[in-house]
Parts: C-alpha cells; sequence; structure tokens
C-alpha cells in the first residue's frame, strides 16, 4: 500500500483472522491424513494466502506488481489476483500438496471448477470419501449470498455425481457488497450465509477481532467434516479497511462505517494487545515481529516457507505429455474384429434381466450392425468410441441433464430392469463391464443447472487428462446459461493461465421446427471465441465422423477443448449412419467432399455447408437433377484446414459460382466467420453468395409453418439465382 500506490491487490486488511483460519485448516488436514488440497476463491485476501499460506516468493508478487511475469509464453496473460499457484507445504504433522485455483472476475464461478478438480483427484487416488483430497471454498458476503452459482454449487454437493466428501466453506464477512452496506439493499436474507440452509449445513459465526476464537470455529468446522464428510461453513465476521480495491473511497457511501473503521486499531493490534496484557510477550516483541516480516518481505523471501515448497509433489500431473498441436496426426481406427467384440458385450442383456420394449429394438438393431446387416447408427458408433477408449486405459466420464439415455434416447448407456427398477439392484450399465482392466466409465444425470455442472467438468478435465470428459447440454440452446464458464474458462484459460483441458461439449444443434429455444446452439457465439488454436469447434455429419472425433479428443497428445454441435434428426437418418469399415479404417475428415460420382469437368456450382442442412441439399438435388452442383461439408469449422478446401476447389476447375448453405439466420451460424476463408479458396471472376434464413434478432422461428417456408426458400436459393453476391476480382 505504500510501495505500490494505488495498485488493485484487494487488502484483506480487517479480516486477517482468515489467513489464521486458513492455517488451521491446513494443519488439521494434515493430520488426519488429507494429502491434497484444492482452494477456490476470489480476490479478497487472495495475495495473502499465495505469501502465508501457499509460500508463494514475496519477490515473484512483486514482480508482477511491477508488471514483470515468468510466464511470458502465454498469449495473454492475466492479472496478479486471478492466477493460481500450486505447492507442497510441510506441516508438523507431514506434507499436504495445496493447489488454488485460477480465477476470473466472475464471482463465486470458481466454485463449482475447483470442485471438480477435487473428484478428479479423488478418482485418480481412488479416494471416493474425499479422505484424502480436501476442497475449500473461499467466499466474500455479498457474492456468496448474491451469485445464483453458489447455490448450483451447494446444490451438487451431495449428488451421486459430484459429491467430495464434504467442502470447508470460509465466509470472509466484510458486511459490505462493493458499496452496498445498507441491509434494505443487500438482500432478503437474514445472514449471508443462509445459501447453507439449502443443504443443512451448519454454520459457525466468529468474530474476526478474536484470532483465537477463530481458530476454534475452524477446528470445529474441521471436525465435522472429517466425522459426517458433509459441507461446512465458517463465517468470520470482520469489515474491510479500504475501499473494495485501492481505488475506491468507502467513505463516499458510507460515512458513519467508516468512521468507525478509521477509529478500529487492526486485528493484528488487537490481539498483541491482548498477548501483551497476558504477558505472553511485551511490546517491543510485537513492533519486532512486525519489522522482522517487514525486512523479510523488502528481501523477497518468507524464510520460514523456504526450504519446504516444492510445486511438484507424486499426485502432480505431467501435462508436458500433451504439448502436442491440433495439427498431428492421430489415428483413431480400430480393427473391426474388435469393433465387433466390444459390439457384442454391450449389446447383450444380463440373465433375468427385463429390458424396455424400445430398448429391445434398439439392442437388436445394434446387434444387426455388429453383424454388418445395416449400418451402424450415432448412438453405436458413440458406444464404440467410449468402449474402444475404455479398454485402450482411458477413463470416460459423460454429465447432463439427460446422459444416461440421453435427451433424443440416442446413447442408452444405462439400462432399468422393468421388473425391478430400484437404483441398487435394477440397471444395468454395459460399458462397466467390458474387462478387469478397463478405465473407470461414469454416466450422470445432473442436476437442471448449467452453470454449475458445466463448470464442475471443466475443473475435472483440468486435472484429469486421461479421461475422456463430457458434458452433454439437453439440447444445445441451453448452454446459455453457463455462457460465463465458456468465457472466461473453457474458450481462455489456456491463454490466460495456460491451464490446459481436454473437455469435450456435445450441444444438439439443428432447425427441425422446434422453436427459438431449442434449434440453435450459436455456432456463431464458439466461432468468435476461436483463435490461438484454443478449441475444436465440429459439426459431424456421420456415425463415423463422431467415432473418429471423440476417439482423436484422447489418443492425441494434445489436450484443447472440443466443442460439438451434435445432431438430433441425424440420429436416426440411414443417410447419416456408416459402414463398420468407415470406423476400422480411415480417420475424422474436417472436409468431406462430394460423395456422388459427378462429371467434375460440368460442375458449374459448388454448394458449401456444416451439418443437417447437407442432406435436405442432396435430397433437393437430386429432386432437381442438378448434378452440376457439388456439395462439400465443413465438418471441422475450428481450426479451419484451408488446404484441404482449396484442394477440394481444384477439382472443379470449371466452377464459377459458390453458395454458402446454412439453416441459421444470416447473422448467426457461420457465415460471417467462413466468408473470408471460402474467398481465399476461390478463382478470380468466381462468384459466392448465400443461401439461408434472413437475418433474424431471435435464433429460430416458433411457428412450424414459416419454419417449413424459410426452408423451402434456403433450398431454392442453394440451386437458384445467387443472392448475398461477393465476387473475385
Amino acid at each position: 500500500h505504500t510501495k505500490y500506490v494505488g495498485q488493485k491487490r484487494f487488502s484483506l486488511e480487517g479480516g486477517e483472522s482468515f489467513i489464521v483460519s486458513m492455517d488451521a485448516v491446513v494443519e488439521q488436514a494434515a493430520e488426519y491424513g488429507i494429502e491434497e488440497m484444492v482452494i477456490g476463491m476470489a480476490h479478497r485476501g487472495r495475495l495473502n494466502v499465495l505469501v502465508n499460506t501457499l509460500g508463494k516468493s514475496p519477490k515473484e508478487l512483486f514482480s508482477e506488481f511491477e508488471g514483470k511475469y515468468a510466464s511470458g509464453d502465454l498469449t495473454a496473460g492475466d492479472v496478479k489476483y486471478h492466477n493460481g499457484f500450486s505447492s507442497n507445504v510441510v506441516t508438523k504433522n507431514g506434507p499436504i500438496h495445496l493447489a488454488l485455483a485460477f480465477n476470473p472476475s466472475h464471482l463465486e464461478i470458481v466454485d463449482p471448477v475447483a470442485m471438480g478438480s477435487v473428484q478428479a483427484r479423488q478418482d485418480r487416488l481412488n479416494d471416493p470419501k474425499g479422505l484424502k483430497v480436501l476442497g475449500v471454498l473461499v467466499h466474500g458476503d455479498a457474492a456468496f449470498a448474491g451469485q445464483g452459482v453458489v447455490m448450483e454449487t451447494l446444490n451438487l454437493a451431495d449428488t451421486r455425481g459430484y459429491g467430495t466428501g464434504g467442502t470447508i466453506h470460509l465466509v470472509i464477512n466484510n458486511q459490505i457488497g462493493f458499496t452496498t452496506s445498507d441491509p434494505r439493499d443487500k438482500g432478503s436474507m437474514t445472514y449471508c450465509t443462509d445459501p447453507a440452509k439449502l443443504i443443512e449445513a451448519p454454520v459457525i459465526h466468529v468474530n474476526g477481532d478474536d484470532a483465537e476464537a477463530v481458530v476454534m470455529a475452524t477446528r470445529l468446522a474441521m471436525e465435522f467434516r472429517n466425522t459426517f464428510h458433509k459441507d461446512v461453513f465458517v463465517d468470520i465476521v470482520c469489515f474491510r479497511r479500504l475501499g473494495h480495491n485501492e481505488q475506491d473511497t468507502p467513505s463516499l457511501t458510507q460515512p458513519l462505517m467508516y468512521s468507525k473503521v478509521a477509529a478500529h486499531p487492526g486485528t493484528r493490534a488487537v490481539y498483541a494487545e491482548k498477548l501483551i496484557t497476558q504477558g505472553v510477550i511485551t511490546e517491543d516483541d510485537a513492533k519486532a515481529f512486525v519489522a522482522d516480516y517487514r525486512r523479510q518481505l523488502e528481501e523477497g523471501t518468507i524464510q520460514e516457507f523456504a526450504p519446504s515448497i516444492s510445486a511438484q509433489t507424486s499426485h502432480t500431473v505431467n501435462w508436458s505429455r500433451y504439448n502436442g498441436s491440433l495439427q498431428d496426426r492421430v489415428h483413431t481406427a480400430v480393427p473391426v474384429q474388435e469393433l465387433k467384440r466390444l459390439a457384442e458385450i454391450i449389446t447383450t442383456e444380463p440373465e433375468n434381466f427385463k429390458v424396455h420394449p424400445l430398448l429391445e429394438k434398439v439392442l437388436t438393431d445394434r446387434r444387426s450392425m455388429k453383424d454388418g446387416l445395416i449400418n451402424v447408427d450415432w448412438g453405436l458408433a458413440e458406444h464404440l468410441a467410449f468402449a474402444t477408449l475404455l479398454t485402450g486405459g482411458y477413463s470416460v466420464r459423460v454429465s447432463g441433464e439427460d446422459a444416461g439415455r440421453s435427451t433424443f434416447m440416442h446413447r442408452h448407456a444405462v439400462w432399468h430392469d422393468q421388473n425391478r427398477g430400484t437404483w441398487d439392484t435394477g440397471i444395468w450399465i454395459p460399458l462397466e463391464h467390458l474387462s478387469p482392466t478397463q478405465g473407470r466409465f461414469t454416466v450422470i444425470d445432473s442436476i437442471l443447472s448449467e452453470e454449475a455442472v458445466l463448470g464442475f467438468e471443466y475443473g475435472y478435465s483440468g486435472a484429469a487428462p486421461e479421461c475422456l470428459t463430457i458434458w452433454e447440454a439437453q439440447f444445445g440452446d441451453f448452454a446459455n446459461g453457463a455462457q460465463v464458464v465458456i468465457d472466461q474458462f473453457i474458450s481462455s484459460g489456456e491463454a490466460k493461465w495456460g491451464r490446459k483441458s481436454g473437455l469435450t461439449m456435445l450441444l444438439p444443434h439443428g432447425y427441425e421446427g422446434q422453436g427459438p429455444e431449442h434449434s440453435s446452439a450459436r455456432v456463431e457465439r464458439y466461432l468468435q471465441l476461436a483463435a490461438d488454436d484454443n478449441m475444436v469447434i465440429a459439426q459431424p455429419t456421420t456415425a463415423a465422423q463422431i467415432f473418429h472425433l471423440l476417439r482423436r479428443q484422447m489418443v492425441g497428445r494434445t489436450r484443447k477443448p472440443l466443442v460439438v454441435f451434435s445432431p438430433k434428426s441425424l440420429l436416426r437418418n440411414k443417410a447419416a449412419t456408416s459402414p463398420m469399415q468407415d470406423l476400422s479404417e480411415g480417420k475424422f475428415k474436417e472436409i468431406i467432399g462430394e460423395t456422388e460420382d459427378l462429371d467434375r469437368s460440368s460442375v458449374s456450382r459448388i454448394l458449401l455447408c456444416t451439418g443437417k442442412v447437407y442432406y435436405e441439399l442432396a435430397k433437393r438435388r437430386q429432386e432437381l437433377a442438378a448434378y452440376n452442383v457439388a456439395i462439400v461439408r465443413i465438418e471441422q469449422l475450428y481450426p479451419f484446414n484451408q488446404l484441404e478446401l482449396n484442394s477440394q476447389f481444384e477439382k472443379y476447375p470449371n466452377v464459377s459460382e459458390v453458395v454458402w448453405v446454412q439453416d441459421e439466420p444470416q447473422n448467426q451460424g457461420a457465415w460471417s466467420y467462413i466468408q473470408q476463408r471460402i474467398l481465399a479458396a476461390m478463382n478470380v471472376g468466381c462468384r459466392l453468395g448465400y443461401a439461408g434464413r434472413p437475418s433474424s434478432s431471435s435464433p429460430a422461428v416458433g411457428y412450424a409453418s414459416k419454419h417449413i417456408e424459410q426452408l423451402k426458400t434456403l433450398l431454392s436459393d442453394a440451386f437458384g439465382p445467387l443472392k448475398g453476391l461477393i465476387q473475385i476480382k
């Protein structure tokens, strides 16, 4: 506050006892045999935790105040009070690994991310009860009471797929939210911790001025967690000496409160006076402690930490194995005999197990697919991707609001015995029974939450690179409720913090006449976020394509988020099925060229598209006998394979017209993103047109008749006179 005047640091002054509480958590966790602790917290006191709890070098921290960063290889980087840290701290009860999660400014959004990381570590250590890994969440009072993701995360706490054996919650209760201290404006709850009532978690309120009481409250909370493995809260009622940040003047809006704050000697001084009165220390001792600590800060080291800090531990994941490139060649084909062997297992019903008649029909069809009588559909291709990864030593985790059966009932990963139907004895999950040495398969029907669940899965993926971690939206549109996770973590986490993730998002997308909230996964939003090879964005159109795409996500030597605009009607469209041979040969095709045997010299127009509209175009071409038109599918939108598109165009020397066709309105979808890439592949004199729905403020129409009318129009435009004309001169 004196050396770096005016710089934001989100001071802990007034709430210093929080560090005492953290110290008690660490010491007692080690005593209970906890080996790892993941901490999620926002800004207030974060720099203090980095130095005083995790042992980050003050010299390194002060370099960041001066604008110097050791991680200069990051494409963006982040401010100092967002950065995470990990260390191996030695306590009197032995070493414990501490990891402070990276987080953005969106309050409390780190909560589910940290909890996902906790569970991934617990799974890695085979620790279902949380005896070895502990999660600690540090909250601000106003944020805890006001941010909906807190309630969503609490609601996950005791569910089967997301429980972590109890979380320790520490609330730094400044009694003020940004500039709002008037109780009439702070919310409708009595206490900021009242959301804890959602899961009937105990809350211990303690005076932050009484450091010893804070220790007692924290130890009691730790004993509760160790005994019952449930969430528990310590509400440290304190104050905030400075403004929300050091550029804020709180007395402007809270003159009475801050006249009292100005007169308060401070928590350290209060405790020092108590010890002096008790004869434990002298006044000179107190002054010497402060002077000695200040000297250590000036020197850039905290001596008591120096010999005990190590970022490496036996639990640390070696992420250097995943420094490959998205352009690397990846072998994803699997021998046909192995595919048939696994298909046999996952279509065989246990003895005396009665499946639903609809599922029996699905299994009968899948057995026919295995035998080569009919082509493989989307559901079996996905299952075979999972099965081959599991037997290859990887784990697979699938979550979402209907993940077991899937929203459109194509998956059926969980079978329910129609005669029993209890969760203890009435289910069968075939993918759990492939091999005694297979990887872990987890499928979870999540609570009705997007933000917390997606955040959890991102956190899980960041600590489990050997697990195919999938979140499936009920409809792709519903990811809108988790946009903060997408913007602040999934798309930018590697650029800001160097944090890799192999999270896969399956977002059902397709204009089927189901209205504004059940059509579009907002393709344009993800394409706008695409840069720095930060993720893969794909819209596969065949069963073989999803098989190779999912396998590539794990088998490859890189970990990037994968966004899949998965289909709805194509799940059962026979045209989108694939022969088993396509799974045992080849790879994921980023662009699929014309599949019909056309006379290339007679082709004068190329239709470019992505997704379901391809099959409608192919059908319309057949009706018109328009065989002077070739259709090319863009299966991977980002990173975009420009060379492959160029080679597709080179096949047709007499093309004079190119049309981009999309289901989405013109101001949405891929049109704005793809224009320059198409133009770069076109010859001089060639003209580019657009065929699709007109620009709209809504993602889709709600009237079925209007939907059909728009579809007819865009198909007519695809084969008719060019519209939205751009010409290469």
